[in-house]
């Protein structure tokens, strides 16, 4: 079975009350479709890095009462988990898609890579343009347009605030007609992630180094 993209009810699983009620939605009615797009995108990651990646599609499992708002699946270079490491990210909320770059708390590297992106600020702000946005925090739906400010701003957070995040990407609202184009979706996620791998790049080469 090929991905034929998400519908409006796969947005609507996040209103269902309940803890369990929700999980057992997520697991049956997103999940499958993750773990189809998730395996195509790893692929390609993995080629384009010229390196092996792995998929994680997330389980919820500190979760035990309040419901997820958001789930996702992340591409990491390593098979045992993700959340340690610089990862790529799809993943829904109730109102969109997002697709992100994603340096969260429990990466431990976080001051270097904010020095390493300011050094580069320019190109970093050129290679971007202004169709994508940033967001200091995985677990809020609020994104900022990238501009040279902004990414200056989170970049400087990045490296003073202990449990500061850096997400770079794309949302794409739950009424945008791509989501229901499985093929047309999966490009244009592709295409997203293409242009954040010479970012990726650049972190992936240090962990190799320093680790």
């Amino acid at each position: 079975m090929s991905f034929q993209g998400f519908s409006q009810s796969d947005f609507s699983v996040f209103k269902i009350e309940g803890f369990e009620n929700r999980m057992e939605a997520i697991r049956n009615q997103i999940q499958p479709k993750f773990h189809e797009l998730g395996t195509v995108l790893t692929d390609i990651v993995s080629m384009e890095m010229g390196n092996e990646m792995y998929l994680h599609v997330a389980k919820h499992a500190r979760r035990k009462v309040n419901p997820p708002n958001d789930t996702w699946f992340a591409i990491s270079p390593n098979k045992r988990g993700y959340k340690s490491h610089p990862h790529f990210q799809v993943g829904l909320f109730d109102d969109h898609l997002f697709i992100w770059l994603a340096y969260i708390y429990e990466y431990p590297n976080k001051a270097q890579l904010g020095d390493m992106y300011l050094e580069h600020l320019e190109q970093i702000s050129d290679l971007l343009g202004n169709d994508f946005v940033l967001s200091t925090d995985h677990t809020k739906k609020e994104a900022a347009r990238v501009t040279k400010t902004e990414l200056e701003k989170a970049l400087i957070r990045l490296k003073q605030v202990k449990k500061a995040e850096l997400l770079i990407g794309k949302h794409i609202l739950h009424t945008d007609p791509i989501l229901g184009d499985g093929k047309a979706l999966t490009e244009m996620i592709s295409e997203t992630i293409k242009r954040l791998i010479p970012l990726y790049q650049h972190t992936f080469a240090y962990e190799q180094v320093n680790n």
